[in-house]
């Protein structure tokens, strides 16, 4: 009975090993026939996959007897699906396989974590809306990865933009309509965050990092791909949502620290077991934080739910969407005046309190901002495929939005030149803006010839409307640069509220629409030589205010074109390429409606209009990607013209200005040995006006929206592999820029300096499979700095931030 027993339990081992000894194996290879690292392999019906390695090569063993659907899928690559079954031992070899280039769409999102240059990322299908290559892109962009984010300990969008090379704080995000997304200075100009997965986005308020996947900054002009509504003439600011991916997982995550500071954050992702056609994932919120001075608060609610469905290998559908609620107090923007000279030139002189706000946790204003994504990926055949897009969002602004102007007359004896003052005004706002785009594109993989040809064909719908029923703006007291109340009551909602009586509101509805068309080409010489050529055709019609009786003068429309050409050669396949490349970009400027005689109302009005502002751009440079993707940099020189530049406000207004902006930028991402992540950027500009008959003080004088002339940026992080701190990790860095002239722009006035600085910050963290502990300190050595664009803001002191993740 025991022989007979034993003989039975060997017989079924031997057979339940056999039917394990299964095995597929296949190399993965581009359309270029380039071995592709990284692919994601999945057998459907079974918990196993694997990744290709540098090779391209996969294997996939202990496989039971059956029939199985492999799917294998990379970003930026149309996913391909193979049936194959295996019996007896079976050994099953597929070969090679080819993966054909297509948009970026959700379905193909993974979560990687082998990546060893986590502060790198090499591609992207958004910059030129093609699925490209870093080395075979003709345009610099950074890209703030999770990965960075993550070993920062990244609580809000600001700190995330530091480590984007060029990239430096103008203003602070105001949460008030149309305009009140945050300011950072690129290439020379001033650009805001308008762009949310590649489509125009709303931004207005607070952008909640809990959702940010990557941040990609685009440099120099970039209207022929994307128009001149999201996009400013030293570029463009990318936002990435987290998307749905394959899978079952997610995080918990509890941040706690200075200044009052709380985040949670819950992120879920779940697939469909049967079939992985059906992921969805829901990521929500909350933080709030007080101000490191004496008022103001910021606090914040968020939920963003996504989908993706497969219908099935050639048809996907995504939907993404946001609601953010935000209430939070206005920075102290200390706004010098423009028009008569400054009695103080520097910190010393003002003599400002660093630890007052001039303001209340009684005035605040709130947000409430939603986008929405949607789209429709279709694989026409191998060679080509669809994207259609429906996008848009809606943000409201309501409560009450407060500055400071340092309006006192220096010619008056008794003022108190030694004691600064400034006068509050204030505002209650009431205004919404809504956007609605529509994007259709068409992208081929195809040869003509010998020569390899990928070729985007686009067309784009935007319209924004901005209602804004907000009061006028109302003067509610004068208070000292420390905080002392010279006139009025201290600023509350009540006081607001007295201040603002017989105002009167403003009362507007604008609208605008942009039609755009647009192509581009890149073609393969060789394997090593490629030329890119692009262009759109642009249609922008502005319809004026709805609610003003001379609506019909401000009615106009406008057509351009905008052309865009690149070359990139490549001396060392896939290592390291040359590029150069003529960038164009161009803005419309909306006629106004002025007075015919300023001194007498019975005048009448007349219209005046502007031609369009033009930028153009010549690029050169080098991209490595060297030692095995240890050495990621990018090296180049850029210079932009702008003419037709518009000079003067209002009824000032003359377009006669030429403003020239060059510079030198390069970004480092490194790992050179396993564990060790690096990044490091500088930046150095140079942009001012070259020519303006109507304001000749300016000429030579740098451009008042620049920002500092030089900036940089360096984080290091070390993860121990071995021994007593293994899973333990490090990080410590550094960001900075040079003196800026706050009031270069007005140089009537004289100028406020405000000084160099460098801040250092530290992370230590506890990182194993399900549980991430994490400490950092930001502003290390507690310094006091300031940023500001004819404004002077104090920045935050030093904070402290604890962290505890669970991930499932």
């Amino acid at each position: 009975m025991k022989k007979l027993l034993l003989s039975l339990t060997l017989t079924a081992f031997f057979n339940f090993v056999n039917a394990q000894n299964n095995s597929i194996e296949g190399v993965v290879y581009d359309n270029s026939n380039t071995p592709l690292e990284l692919v994601n392999i999945f057998v459907h019906k079974s918990n196993q996959g694997a990744q290709t390695d540098a090779q391209g090569a996969f294997n996939i063993s202990n496989i039971e007897d059956g029939e199985y659907l492999l799917s294998i899928s990379y970003l930026g690559y149309k996913t391909k699906e193979i049936p194959f079954s295996v019996t007896n031992n079976d050994t099953k070899s597929l070969g090679t396989i080819i993966l054909f280039e297509g948009n970026e769409i959700l379905s193909e999102i993974v979560i990687d974590g082998t990546r060893k240059n986590k502060f790198s990322r090499k591609k992207t299908a958004y910059v030129a809306k093609l699925p490209l290559k870093d080395l075979e892109n003709t345009q610099v962009y950074s890209t703030v990865t999770t990965e960075l984010l993550e070993s920062q300990l990244v609580t809000n969008f600001e700190d995330a933009l530091k480590n984007a090379a060029g990239v430096d704080k103008l203003w602070s995000s105001t949460g008030r309509s149309g305009d009140g997304a945050g300011y950072y200075s690129l290439r020379g100009f001033s650009v805001q965050p308008q762009l949310v997965n590649g489509v125009p986005g709303i931004t207005n308020g607070f952008i909640n990092s809990s959702n940010v996947e990557r941040v990609e900054v685009i440099k120099g002009p970039s209207a022929t791909l994307f128009g001149s509504t999201v996009s400013s003439y030293g570029g463009l600011i990318n936002i990435v949502t987290k998307k749905p991916y394959q899978g079952t997982g997610g995080a918990i995550s509890v941040t706690g620290g200075s200044y009052g500071f709380t985040q949670f954050n819950a992120d879920v992702n779940v697939t469909d077991k049967d079939f992985k056609k059906l992921s969805l994932r829901l990521n929500t919120g909350y933080q709030g934080e007080d101000s490191f001075q004496d008022a103001g608060f910021k606090k914040s609610v968020f939920i963003a739910p996504s989908i993706s469905y497969k219908a099935n290998n050639n048809l996907t559908f995504n939907f993404s969407y946001e609601a953010s609620s935000n209430e939070q107090t206005n920075q102290p923007f200390l706004f010098l005046n423009r028009s008569a000279p400054l009695a103080f030139n520097n910190l010393d002189e003002l003599n400002y309190d660093y630890d007052k706000s001039l303001t209340s946790n009684t005035v605040s204003i709130e947000n409430l901002t939603q986008n929405y994504r949607g789209e429709i990926a279709y694989k026409i055949s191998d060679n080509w495929s669809s994207q259609s897009i429906l996008a848009g969002g809606i943000a409201k602004s309501n409560g009450y939005y407060t500055y400071l102007w340092n309006s006192a007359d220096w010619s008056d004896p008794s003022a108190p030149v030694a004691n600064p003052y400034f006068d509050i005004y204030v505002q209650d706002t009431d205004a919404k803006t809504k956007t609605f785009n529509l994007q259709q594109n068409f992208t081929g993989d195809f040869k003509i010839g010998t020569l390899q040809n990928k070729l985007l064909i686009g067309v784009d719908y935007l319209e924004t409307r901005i209602i804004d029923q907000s009061s006028n703006w109302g003067y509610a007291q004068t208070v000292t640069a420390q905080g002392d109340i010279l006139n009025g009551l201290p600023i509350s909602a009540n006081s607001i509220d007295a201040a603002l009586s017989g105002s009167g509101n403003i009362n507007t509805d604008t609208n605008q629409s942009v039609l755009g068309a647009y192509a581009s080409n890149i073609i393969n010489i060789t394997p090593k030589l490629s030329l890119m050529a692009s262009l759109r055709y642009d249609r922008f019609k502005y319809e004026g205010d709805a609610n003003n009786t001379s609506d019909d003068l401000q009615e106009y429309t406008k057509s351009t074109l905008s052309p865009k050409f690149g070359v990139v050669f490549q001396p060392i396949l896939d290592q390291l390429s040359v590029f150069a490349n003529y960038q164009n970009g161009f803005s419309y400027v909306n006629p106004e409606i002025l007075p015919i005689d300023s001194a007498d109302p019975t005048a009448g009005v007349i219209l005046q209009s502007y031609d369009l502002e033009r930028a153009n751009q010549i690029e050169f440079g080098v991209k490595t990607n060297l030692f095995n993707n240890k050495l990621n940099a990018t090296l180049s020189y850029y210079n932009i013209t702008v003419d037709d530049k518009i000079m003067g406000f209002g009824a000032g207004k003359v377009q006669d200005g030429t403003v020239n902006s060059q510079g030198l930028e390069i970004e480092i991402n490194t790992s050179p040995i396993d564990g060790l992540n690096l990044r490091g950027g500088f930046s150095y500009n140079d942009a001012k006006v070259t020519a303006s008959d109507s304001r000749p003080d300016l000429v030579d004088v740098r451009f008042e929206q620049a920002g500092p002339k030089i900036s940089y940026n360096f984080w290091g992080d070390y993860n121990f592999k071995d021994g007593f701190a293994k899973n333990f990790g490090v990080g410590f860095g550094f960001n900075g820029s040079g003196a800026y002239d706050t009031m270069v722009g007005y140089p009537s006035v004289g100028e406020f300096i405000l000084p160099a600085y460098t801040i250092f910050n530290a992370s230590i963290y506890y990182d194993i499979e399900k549980i991430r502990v994490s400490l950092k300190a930001n502003n290390l050595a507690d310094k006091a700095y300031f940023k500001g664009w004819s404004t002077i803001t104090p920045q935050t002191t030093r904070a402290i931030l604890a962290n505890i993740a669970y991930k499932f």
